[in-house]
């Protein structure tokens, strides 16, 4: 067997561990948000970082373009500036957080990505989430880390590889945005 055709048979591997009963109920509570005008804001880094940015692209342009009900989401990493200032003035730590303090009302969703679970800006973004009546989503991988418990909701990849674990975190957005993009 190649390497390739390895790599394929455990990502469907993991992708057959993913609890789907969880994705649907983040569906349910972007549903909720998008219906009621609330904002969702992601946050995660490297490479859920750049999962982050994707999915926002998704649901703000093919979930939402043309449609009577719009998405507000937005990635709290996007903002180049603002992340470096913080980053740079204050500490890499605070910089979602920061931003949250800004722009988060109770009912807003906060969905971190972290493969680790362990990253100290995107933990300290859920806390500020959860104490202040946001709802929160973590995509998790590995054991869950901090963050799985943390989160009102886990959609937990338990794969040691990292690949693999972003390979389903972004599968797991695709079929969270595509719930909308295929409904008319």
């Amino acid at each position: 067997m190649t390497f390739t055709q390895t790599y394929r048979e455990k990502l469907i591997e993991t992708l057959n561990g993913l609890d789907l009963t969880k994705v649907d109920q983040a569906i349910e509570w972007l549903r909720e948000a998008r219906d009621q005008g609330r904002t969702i804001f992601m946050t995660g880094n490297g490479g859920s970082a750049a999962s982050a940015s994707h999915f926002v692209c998704d649901m703000l342009k093919g979930a939402s373009f043309q449609r009577e009900k719009r998405f507000r989401i937005l990635s709290l990493h996007d903002n180049m500036p603002t992340l470096t200032a913080y980053s740079n003035d204050v500490d890499y730590h605070d910089a979602a957080l920061e931003q949250l303090k800004n722009f988060a009302q109770p009912g807003d969703i906060v969905i971190a990505i972290s493969g680790s679970g362990n990253s100290p800006n995107v933990l300290r973004a859920m806390e500020y989430a959860n104490t202040n009546g946001l709802k929160t989503i973590a995509l998790t991988g590995r054991d869950g880390g901090k963050l799985g418990p943390m989160a009102q909701l886990q959609i937990h990849t338990p794969e040691p590889h990292m690949g693999r674990i972003e390979d389903a975190h972004m599968i797991a957005l695709h079929m969270i945005c595509y719930q909308f993009m295929d409904a008319k």
